[in-house]
């Protein structure tokens, strides 16, 4: 496996990747997909050849935070280490940065996923989170 950033946007293998990991609300409007991906502050792919096996978008400043935004991984790729290998890059470039956040759905296997990455959740902080959907 091999690690990258993606830096050449391909709709074809996007649309792929959001659509088999059911993310279909984001490939409602491609164009704003590509929008997003172009105005990250990183976004980085695993690969294995010329074969995509997931991505991880970051958004922030990068200096006092960063919210990964997206992670995902071809069902068929997942369990295998590749989201791990995303986000410690991520962890990685970023690791002078105070805060790395990220929101994700509320289930043991993504919870179980994220701490034993040295992630805590927000009330774990003393903390909560708020967002706004349209």
């Amino acid at each position: 496996m091999e690690l990258k950033e993606y830096k050449k946007y391909n709709e074809e293998e996007i649309l792929q990747l959001y659509s088999e990991v059911g993310w279909t609300a984001y490939t409602d409007d491609m164009a704003v997909l590509r929008s997003g991906f172009e105005n990250s502050l990183l976004v980085m792919a695993a690969y294995e050849g010329e074969e995509l096996l997931g991505i991880i978008r970051a958004v922030g400043d990068g200096s006092t935070i960063v919210f990964v935004q997206d992670i995902l991984v071809f069902p068929d790729k997942q369990r295998q280490g590749v989201g791990t290998a995303l986000l410690k890059a991520v962890m990685e470039r970023y690791q002078n940065v105070r805060q790395i956040e990220l929101a994700t759905d509320n289930t043991p296997k993504t919870i179980a996923f994220y701490k034993s990455l040295g992630f805590s959740e927000l009330s774990e902080l003393g903390c909560c989170g708020f967002m706004r959907c349209r």
